[in-house]
């Protein structure tokens, strides 16, 4: 199963690694700990090279959060809000979420799009309040790169490392990827299980 996974990236080549890197920051649950540490997997193996692989998932990375960047600055809070409401489920996300990360992003200033990035948690959701705001287009750009180049840049290192660490126990390896696989596809279903439309919760 871990080959499979290996060999299906490893097909796809850079591009498949760019669109799976755009997905990544557009449609839930795709990990790029994954995406990148099965990357650096390859480099070790010698089937990718480590710049133009860190270059082409950068640049998913950035393509994918400035979809969440356009949607914010473009349609504003009265549009967003109601499409939120309706397709919360599913992007594991809701409008007092949004709301959290805006104050967030209002105290702390634009470098948050720089820091946020080294965060599993914010690093998407924080470009929509960037978008709202309207924060310059280039400065959200250069911040988003710059922070995301260093993240996947540190996730390839991690592949190579690990990859050369059980080069002995390739069986380990492929438990490790097939756990953050299911770790990232069981915290996406138990968001969208239990959660609860914000009318509901406004009830109690």
């Amino acid at each position: 199963m871990d080959e499979l996974i290996i060999e299906a990236i490893a097909r796809a080549g850079y591009f498949g690694i760019f669109l799976l890197m755009v997905l990544e920051n557009v449609v839930p649950p795709v990990p790029s700990e994954v995406i990148m540490g099965i990357g650096g997997v390859l480099v070790e193996r010698g089937e990718m090279a480590f710049w133009p692989l860190l270059l082409v998932g950068t640049s998913g990375t950035v393509i994918g959060n400035y979809f969440w960047y356009w949607l914010g600055d473009v349609y504003g809070y009265e549009r967003l809000e109601p499409l939120v409401d309706r397709w919360g489920r599913w992007l594991t996300v809701d409008w007092s979420d949004i709301a959290r990360a805006q104050v967030f992003f209002a105290k702390h200033g634009h470098w948050v799009i720089f820091f946020l990035r080294f965060s599993p948690f914010l690093r998407t959701i924080i470009s929509l309040p960037a978008g709202l705001v309207h924060m310059p287009k280039w400065k959200f750009l250069a911040f988003t790169f710059a922070g995301s180049l260093i993240w996947n840049a540190a996730l390839i290192i991690g592949g190579v490392w690990l990859s050369t660490y059980l080069k002995e126990s390739q069986d380990v390896l492929g438990w490790i990827i097939i756990g953050f696989c299911v770790a990232a596809v069981a915290g996406y279903l138990y968001r969208v299980f239990t959660w609860v439309p914000r009318a509901e919760r406004d009830k109690d």
